[in-house]
């Protein structure tokens, strides 16, 4: 039950449990009014002594009449209890309805500025941390809350732009040193006089350093990918994969893997160089965690004005336990960290799920009976 609807029963239940108390009392004090002005027995007997002189009549007679008029006051007594007891109750079900309905407005009003905040918490977990709520009126327990969160707000996004920065930064500054060795390398192993030995050791080192950039690049596109795209735009996803499997081709017929594509058009609205990236990530995952003779499926469709894109390979068996930790930096399954894996760096699966982040999409790993597996991406 919704906060609103709690808070409108509460003060509708204590507005009727009011009315109900205030109904019971009015109705004990007019009785007992009322009853106060009927005749006391001693009354009734003295205007008897009184009343037969002047009437004429016998006891009996006098006796009778007393009876009848004081019978019809009981029954106007009761009458008039009755009604103002009716009407009471009308008058509370009436006023009270119209309690619950003023009580709704108002708990809709005061709740008003929680709406802002949880809408504001929910697109800033969605999107960026740049917004604000900027909640205006009176320094009350509402306003301090939502300028605590604003200044939560603003603290994480320092130290998210900060981090970002720093990965940036030292991903740009590695790069050159790198750059520089390989050339130096290359140097070394095409001296006329550099023996096989020579030649061996810059073989090995090319390849430490190439590995080297690679987790760099994951690094920088990592950073990068985190943050909502500043220029969307419309993408079909079938060119992508299109453009990335042609780029990919030697290397799945070096692995021995076959590929196949399924390509409809599924456009998605986002950034063209965020979105191919996933999709290479996804194709060089499922080629290079594959196995010879292996195959490797492609697929872009659209569901209800959902554009979806799927990719199952073939390969070693993944324990469903094992799914999440794969999407994390550096890791891989069976517990050992991906980084050891000369396949790749580590930051494959975690780049898509960024990148996918990012553009409101969903992402699902789902083991293959067989081995490898099957994930699909969904975007709104």
């Amino acid at each position: 039950m919704r906060l609103r609807t709690r808070l409108t029963l509460w003060y509708g239940g204590a507005f009727f449990a009011a009315g109900a108390v205030l109904i019971a009392v009015v109705y004990l004090i007019v009785r007992d009014r009322v009853a106060a002005n009927l005749p006391a027995p001693g009354d009734s007997v003295e205007y008897l002594v009184q009343a037969r002189a002047q009437l004429g009549m016998s006891e009996e007679q006098l006796l009778s009449l007393i009876d009848t008029v004081v019978q019809r006051q009981q029954d106007a007594n009761d009458a008039t209890l009755q009604g103002v007891l009716l009407g009471s109750v009308v008058a509370l079900a009436v006023v009270g309805l119209l309690a619950v309905v003023f009580g709704a407005l108002i708990a809709g009003r005061v709740l008003r500025p929680i709406d802002d905040i949880t809408a504001t918490a929910r697109r800033v977990a969605d999107r960026s941390l740049h917004e604000r709520i900027n909640l205006h009126g009176p320094n009350d327990e509402l306003k301090r809350l939502a300028d605590t969160f604003d200044g939560m707000l603003a603290r994480l996004d320092r130290a998210f732009e900060g981090q970002r920065r720093f990965v940036a930064n030292a991903s740009h500054e590695l790069k050159t040193p790198l750059a520089i060795n390989r050339t130096l390398i290359e140097v070394a192993a095409a001296e006329p006089d550099a023996d096989h030995r020579v030649r061996g050791l810059a073989a090995n080192l090319l390849a430490v350093n190439e590995r080297h950039e690679r987790l760099i690049d994951g690094l920088l596109t990592l950073a990068e990918s985190d943050r909502a795209p500043a220029d969307p735009a419309p993408v079909d996803l079938a060119d992508i994969v299109a453009h990335v499997a042609a780029q990919f081709a030697a290397e799945a017929a070096e692995a021995e893997v076959a590929v196949t594509i399924s390509a409809a058009e599924a456009v998605v609205t986002g950034d063209a160089a965020l979105l191919e990236r996933l999709v290479a990530n996804l194709i060089a995952n499922g080629i290079r965690h594959n196995r010879p003779g292996g195959t490797l499926a492609i697929g872009t469709t659209a569901i209800e004005g959902r554009a979806r894109l799927t990719v199952a390979n073939t390969g070693p068996v993944v324990a469903a336990y094992e799914i999440d930790a794969l999407f994390q930096p550096f890791r891989r399954g069976e517990g050992r960290d991906r980084v050891e894996s000369v396949r790749g760096v580590g930051l494959g699966l975690s780049i898509v799920e960024s990148v996918a982040r990012v553009h409101d999409a969903d992402v699902e790993a789902v083991p293959n009976p067989g081995g490898g597996l099957w994930m699909t991406v969904d975007f709104p």
